[in-house]
């Protein structure tokens, strides 16, 4: 199937008609697929999570084990939006200024004088890749925290503000735990998806095997840039939710927190729930959901499509949950089935 012209839908976007610039928000999905599926076999699912996190301008974790393509499904996404791409290979030495940047002393040829100058660092990017992230210390982990959260970074007194749009898509290896640094909550909350990868079928990877012991895949074209990225997070913005949707949601975080009223099954297996970050980001990508598939206002079934990338690491397990082998994906699946939709059906 032949890949859509870019040119046939930027104008879209940028219509007045919500009807059509939906329209063309979904068109750019379906290109952008057909571009990454040039490089990437499978993991579609992965893939819309990543998109969805990125039009809500929000920040995506993906974890998975080794030999996955995590790093390169990250940097095939980046190839197909024409943004400044940034890899930065997180190890126990980095430092915080080998992340943000730092100040230097330069001195002017001609006069003599000596005066700082900022050097920017790799988070100065569009979409930055931070890979293996949890293989660096709490101090440079840190260093993320304001970026991250208001797009911006301070250096010696002074404020930098990072371009437009800013995604951070880091990577974590969920298994091999020896000298590394869990990231702690108020840092995970921070990112709007948590993306697990798993094996492909045998078929995907026989075609993976194919094409990496072969003459290879044809690399991925650009499709968006900045302004089409800003214009499909505005979009985004502007899908109205009803309010019983709303309480729908509500009813699926709050569940999670601790009282009387909480299911038994969140009583034994829970220690802490998720907080108001997780009411908006699930909204938000509920949001970018429907526009992606060009609809114009959201439905619960929208909710439950991105409900575990939103809440899986929102949510802290005691020893119960632990010896009876239940996970957080385990406990947002029973939410679904126990929490009723009542007037939103």
């Amino acid at each position: 199937m032949p890949t859509p012209s870019p040119h046939a839908f930027i104008e879209q976007l940028h219509s007045k008609d919500p009807i059509e610039a939906a329209a063309a928000v979904q068109l750019a999905a379906d290109a952008i697929r057909s571009q990454i599926s040039r490089t990437i076999v499978g993991q579609e699912a992965i893939l819309d999570q990543i998109l969805l996190s990125m039009f809500c301008g929000g920040h995506t974790l993906v974890e998975g084990v080794p030999g996955l393509a995590k790093t390169l499904i990250i940097s095939t996404i980046a190839q197909t939006l024409s943004l400044g791409f940034s890899r930065i290979q997180f190890t126990p030495d980095l430092m915080p200024s080998d992340v943000t940047g730092s100040e230097v002393i330069q001195e002017d040829k001609q006069t003599g004088n000596r005066s700082l100058h900022f050097v920017r660092g790799p988070i100065f990017a569009n979409v930055v890749l931070a890979d293996e992230i949890n293989r660096t210390p709490p101090k440079t982990q840190a260093a993320l925290l304001e970026a991250m959260q208001e797009g911006q970074v301070t250096v010696g007194g002074f404020t930098h503000a990072l371009p437009k749009p800013f995604f951070v898509l880091a990577t974590q290896n969920p298994i091999e735990q020896e000298g590394t640094y869990p990231l702690p909550e108020a840092q995970l909350d921070r990112f709007m998806f948590l993306v697990r990868i798993g094996y492909p079928t045998e078929a995907q990877e026989m075609e993976i095997v194919k094409r990496t012991t072969g003459k290879g895949a044809g690399q991925p074209e650009s499709i968006l840039g900045a302004p089409e990225c800003l214009r499909i997070q505005q979009l985004v913005r502007d899908i109205p939710v009803a309010d019983h949707v709303i309480q729908y949601a509500l009813r699926l975080v709050r569940s999670t927190r601790l009282d009387e009223r909480s299911p038994k099954f969140i009583r034994d297996y829970v220690s802490w729930g998720a907080g108001p970050r997780a009411s908006q980001f699930l909204i938000l990508a509920a949001k970018a959901k429907a526009l992606m598939s060009g609809e114009l206002h959201v439905m619960p079934h929208h909710l439950h499509a991105v409900v575990l990338p939103v809440m899986r690491h929102r949510i802290m397990l005691n020893f119960n949950a632990q010896a009876d082998g239940i996970d957080t994906d385990h406990v947002v699946s029973d939410l679904i089935k126990n929490i009723p939709l009542d007037s939103a059906a």
